[in-house]
């Protein structure tokens, strides 16, 4: 797995959920204007409840200005009210924080400040800082590499339902990285993934039909789960899509529809997406 894709499609996290034991109202009020899609008004209750201390409109004040709602998107302020909420023990605004410093995000680029955030996160049982954990272990990214930590991380999320862990954990069984090689493991970890329509647990599942790892082969089965991820976007499934079109295995032979999927791969610089297509064989030009 590469650990630099996952952080790329990570997201930032905000629960608005919850109710500041100080200033329950004024924060209440910020949050229903979020909510309303009112951001301008969510900031001005958030900023001074901020300054005063409050870790959840630090939390709700720094999601404002990464995303840009209500404010000019600024993220190295976003990374400066997450980090003091961060401070607070905020588990949200730690996994935030974490990967602002992974990605380089409104602070310079840190792979062990951003392993040390998501650890702090992931101790308080948050399953998206325990899912990114279990990939830093799994990748030696800020951390020494470890395959077991990386399954005990990536476990501890799947079994709350992060579906990105469970996509993860599945690979891990089916490559045999710190575990025994076991496909029917894998294959009931990338199944709840795929019925949350997690894009990489659906073209992984597609994959193991393709292959026949665990399971009869099933091309059909495998452009199924393609297509879905394909059309959302997923370069990997758009690429793997074309090439069955390409073959016509799973479907009819379509020359047509496999270079609109290839070419839609490879415009999201697929390398395999654009090999297939800067090769000798490309009866569609």
């Amino acid at each position: 797995m590469k650990l630099l894709e996952s952080l790329g499609a990570a997201l930032l996290i905000w629960f608005a959920s919850f109710t500041s034991p100080v200033f329950g109202d004024s924060y209440a009020d910020g949050e229903t204007a979020y909510i309303s899609g009112n951001y301008e008004k969510a900031l001005i209750e958030w900023r001074p409840l901020a300054e005063q201390g409050d870790g959840n409109a630090q939390i709700g004040l720094g999601y404002l200005f990464y995303a840009g709602q209500g404010v000019a998107r600024n993220s190295a302020e976003a990374a400066v009210w997450f980090e003091r909420a961060a401070r607070q023990g905020h588990a949200t605004a730690q996994f935030n924080l974490g990967l602002m410093y992974a990605r380089g995000q409104g602070v310079a680029l840190d792979l062990i400040a951003a392993a040390n955030w998501q650890r702090l996160a992931a101790q308080q049982g948050l399953p998206e800082a325990q899912g990114e954990l279990g990939r830093m272990y799994a990748a030696g990214l800020g951390v020494q590499r470890d395959f077991t930590q990386a399954i005990n991380w990536l476990s501890l999320a799947a079994h709350q339902g992060n579906a990105g862990a469970q996509t993860d954990l599945g690979l891990m069984y089916a490559k045999g990285e710190g575990v025994a090689k076991n496909y029917a493991q894998a294959l009931t970890w990338l199944r709840l993934a795929a019925t949350q329509d997690d894009l990489n647990g659906l073209n992984s599942l597609g994959r193991m039909y393709e292959d026949g790892l665990g399971v009869p082969q099933d091309y059909a089965k495998a452009v199924g789960l393609y297509r879905r991820a394909a059309q959302f976007g997923h370069d990997k499934a758009q690429g793997n899509l074309g090439v069955m079109y390409y073959y016509g295995r799973g479907v009819e032979q379509d020359y047509v529809l496999a270079a609109k999927w290839l070419n839609r791969a490879a415009a999201q610089d697929n390398a395999g997406a654009q090999l297939v297509l800067s090769g000798p064989r490309r009866p569609w030009r």
